[in-house]
């Protein structure tokens, strides 16, 4: 481990220009001559739609531009696509309706984009926007994802029968039905997954360029993969090669999942730049962002657990209505489908399992990932009902957990629904973490509560997530001639701190101080290729591309050296940047060799010039990550607010590049999960599909006081499919938090007959739980 490498805690270089104020972010960037963009949104969840005369709009002070759907069809721009059909369970595809990038004729959601307004300043277009005449028909809608597949639920698309875009499965059915007709015991649940908005520091934005000359655009957005969005506007929008498009992302203020797509608003920038021959600036409002960015989560799940009489899992059924929103995202129906339906496996040995999804349209924004991506959604339902099942059977939470883990012994473990479990020991950290929460001393702090008037109640989560796998990444390294490296990759850092993990795996082989390595990332212009960043795959996968350039460009540095200080390679010895033949004082420095390496004269013969390596990695497999959370808390009987006592997590993420930075990754994922649990609720009216939930005056989201400190520790086992033994952390937080957070709320509220409370568990409803239990008491 070098001063600067592998494992060691470093803090991160990039912060100082954050906590200075002088990071570089979208809204930092100024263009001469733009123009600002203002998009005209629908009120209705539903509605058919005129637009009116529109000279008063466009004769408006500052007015540039006022586009429409109509324009949009008439110069042939392209719709968003989904990326993934999914085949239905009869063989069929499913339904994948048109999402343009203006909506033409029918609006399907509270916020659905109805103009686009372009004028010299954002005042002026917001205010031409309301000259604009729009005929509204409004029609009867559906926000209910429970609902949505009712025979007497309004269609969202004519297309859609039942509002069904597909219907999917995952595992043995019949296997499980058999295994399930054996039990002693079943235990059954419903639960609802809430839908989330995502509310990033940073608001989407984006600043369109078009160059007539070169017939080429140019744009510039907060994103989580410049090159995802530069195939896809190329592809799908404007039907050109990718070369005449350039996307560059600067730094970016949280992702979560929601900066992975495309949006309109990329496309409307661009494509009003062509119009009118200027760069047109937009940026989201608070309230934009409730209507239009992705929100993620909402499910409705039904599933039965069965047992022996021993309690072992002998089959999983579940049973999932899926919420899609109006229109399709990128990759929405991959979320609950292939991204996460296999991870309901758990960490357990359950031999039959059966994952049955459909996915449905309603009136609503349109769904796609967030932190997690399905893995959240698995984890909650698995715990829950693995922690009903104890109950049921007599059993205490860990009990049940110890008898159904994966034993060390059996990986690699293949799992029913066909996954291959490399490494992990399941019950050491489960242990490690029951140890740190003092899991056996609960009964008499639950007495000292008791005596304060509070319900003390304690809860245990463990989880498995499929990440750090799927498509390659390339990463370029080269070292300057002043001793300088440079690194390349098409990765996308939304605070994680990809510039320090990736500085410290250069810094591993090439001996260099961190302030000496620049991470570049997020203009397609100077980076050749890139996957983005989603799915904890960019140390795991772009630190594994990255380590073998490092390690190939030092052994060429050290060939070249060898050369220059006419030395045998293997007497050649590296350290902190320096090449000395061993046992002498003769060295060349890292910065003479890359000098040198400029030179073709001093170059061995076949050698090419420049220490500049590039190389790709693929990953064989999927990672994964797993771990325990244990939650306890306290309850006030009187006002069933919620208080943290104790908040702990053993993880097991494999190999750790920086343990600060995994710590961090930690912990805002804890806070989100805790969001979700606790607090955040994204609610449309029924009947109307209005969002009631429209701002921060009426969804909460956490805040400082009301997050835990967590204790939090591992118990790592390195994996044996990445290149560099790393599992993933960045969803962790998020996938492990929820179930254990209302596991320890149904295990305080036990004298009031509670064995489920769906998310959010704000005051009121737990209060309203209590209430309710003391009343059956009574009767």
């Amino acid at each position: 481990m070098g001063q600067f490498g592998i494992g060691q805690p470093m803090t991160r270089k990039e912060d100082q220009r954050f906590i200075t104020g002088t990071g570089r972010y979208t809204d930092d960037i100024r263009l001469p001559g733009e123009a600002h963009g203002f998009v005209l949104r629908a009120p209705f969840a539903h509605a058919n739609f005129t637009i009116g005369d529109l000279s008063a709009a466009k004769a408006a002070p500052g007015v540039l531009a006022v586009l429409t759907g109509e324009d949009v069809a008439k110069d042939g721009i392209g719709d968003i696509p989904c990326r993934v059909p999914i085949k239905n369970i009869d063989g069929s595809m499913s339904i994948l309706p048109p999402f343009p990038i203006l909506a033409q004729g029918t609006v399907r959601h509270v916020g659905d984009a109805v103009a686009f307004i372009v004028a010299e300043t954002v005042e002026q277009a917001q205010d031409a926007s309301e000259l604009i005449e729009v005929e509204y028909d409004e029609l009867p809608a559906i926000a209910d994802t429970g609902r949505a597949t009712a025979p007497d639920s309004p269609l969202v698309w004519p297309q859609a029968k039942n509002n069904l875009c597909f219907d999917w499965e995952m595992g043995d059915g019949k296997a499980a039905e058999a295994n399930a007709a054996k039990a002693h015991h079943i235990t059954r649940i419903r639960l609802v997954n809430n839908r989330l908005v995502v509310n990033s520091m940073e608001p989407r934005n984006a600043i369109g360029t078009y160059d007539a000359a070169k017939d080429s655009y140019e744009l510039y957005t907060t994103s989580q993969g410049s090159h995802t969005l530069r195939g896809l506007l190329a592809e799908n929008i404007f039907k050109v090669a990718p070369e005449n498009i350039r996307v560059v992302t600067p730094d970016v203020g949280g992702g979560f999942g929601m900066k992975l797509f495309l949006y309109r608003e990329h496309a409307l920038t661009m494509y009003a730049a062509k119009k009118i021959g200027r760069p047109v600036r937009w940026v989201a409002s608070r309230s934009d962002g409730f209507v239009s960015d992705t929100q993620g989560r909402d499910h409705v799940t039904e599933a039965a657990l069965a047992m022996d009489k021993d309690g072992n899992f002998l089959a999983l059924q579940v049973n999932i209505t899926a919420n899609l929103g109006a229109y399709l995202s990128n990759f929405s129906t991959y979320v609950p489908t292939m991204a996460g339906s296999n991870m309901y496996q758990g960490l357990y040995k359950t031999p039959a399992v059966h994952v049955h999804v459909q996915g449905v349209f309603t009136n609503t924004v349109p769904v796609d990932a967030y932190r997690g991506a399905g893995r959240p959604e698995a984890a909650y339902l698995v715990e829950r009902l693995v922690d009903k099942a104890a109950r049921e059977m007599g059993l205490s939470p860990d009990e049940i957990r110890r008898r159904n883990f994966i034993p060390p012994e059996a990986m690699p473990y293949s799992t029913a629904l066909g996954d291959v479990y490399d490494s992990g020991e399941f019950t050491a950290h489960m242990e490690l973490a029951m140890q740190k929460a003092g899991w056996d001393g609960i009964a008499s702090r639950k007495a000292e509560a008791r005596k304060r008037g509070k319900l003390r109640g304690i809860g245990m989560s463990t989880y498995v997530e499929a990440c750090g796998g799927g498509s390659d990444e390339t990463a370029t390294v080269s070292v300057n001639e002043d001793g300088g490296a440079t690194v390349l990759i098409g990765t996308q850092s939304n605070g994680q701190g990809h510039e320090t993990a990736y500085a410290q795996i250069v810094s591993e082989h090439l001996g260099l101080p961190l302030d000496r390595i620049t991470v570049k990332q997020g203009d397609t212009a100077e980076i050749a290729t890139g996957r983005g960043t989603g799915g904890s795959r960019s140390v795991p996968v772009g630190g594994a591309a990255l380590d073998g350039a490092s390690l190939k460009l030092k052994e060429k540095a050290q060939k070249l050296a060898a050369h220059l200080l006419e030395a045998a390679e293997a007497d050649i010895e590296f350290e902190d940047a320096v090449f000395t033949i061993a046992g002498t004082d003769r060295r060349m420095t890292l910065a003479e060799v890359a000098t040198a390496a400029s030179d073709p004269a001093k170059l061995p013969e076949g050698m090419e010039p420049g220490l500049k390596v590039e190389n790709a990695w693929k990953p064989p497999a999927a990672t994964f990550p797993n771990g325990t959370h244990i939650c306890e808390l306290d309850i006030d009987a009187d006002t069933g607010t919620v208080e943290f006592v104790k908040y702990t997590v053993v993880d097991d993420f494999g190999k750790i590049i920086n343990p600060l930075l995994l710590a961090g990754q930690v912990h805002g994922g804890v806070a989100q999960g805790i969001g979700q649990a606790l607090y955040e609720h994204t609610i449309y009216d029924g009947d109307t599909g209005q969002l009631v939930t429209g701002s921060f005056m009426d969804y909460c989201m956490p805040r400082a006081d009301q997050i835990p400190f967590v204790d939090f520790d591992m118990h790592n086992v390195p994996c044996t499919t990445n290149a560099l033994g790393i599992k993933g952390c960045g969803e962790a937080g998020a996938i492990g938090a929820p179930p254990a957070v209302i596991n320890a709320l149904v295990d305080a509220l036990q004298e009031y007959g509670v064995d489920h409370i769906d998310m959010p568990a704000t005051a009121p409803v737990i209060w309203q739980k209590i209430q309710s239990g003391s009343a059956k008491a009574a009767a």
